[in-house]
């Protein structure tokens, strides 16, 4: 039906940066909104930043000019932006697609980040 395919993650050190992507594909009429969301062992899945599709985007507030959302309509993917990066960025990051005319939302196997020295 709907494929989403994350990449991008590894290993960084404190200050550098890594970009993610997200590609979606399959049976798209449209998308709505793509978004990025993040969880570190022991700790709960959090919202790091969404884009819709008319341009507006938003993001959590411990990224926040740091990491930039983007995104390539035309291949329906989304990108993460992400720089000066710090060791509690260290999570396993997922990609949410949401559909225009769709009762559920479809998810990436999550690419993982790594913040270290």
């Amino acid at each position: 039906q709907v494929q989403v395919v994350e990449s991008g993650g590894g290993l960084v050190q404190p200050g550098g940066s890594l970009r993610l992507s997200c590609a979606a594909s399959g049976n798209i009429v449209r998308i709505s909104a793509m978004a990025w969301y993040r969880q570190a062992p022991g700790k709960e899945r959090e919202l790091v930043a969404t884009s819709a599709t008319g341009g507006s985007t938003n993001y959590a507030d411990s990224v926040k000019g740091r990491f930039t959302i983007s995104r390539d309509n035309a291949k329906n993917t989304v990108y993460l932006q992400m720089n000066s990066l710090k060791p509690e960025d260290t999570a396993l990051y997922y990609c949410q697609v949401r559909l225009v005319f769709s009762r559920r939302d479809y998810w990436g196997q999550g690419t993982q980040v790594t913040v270290s020295s």
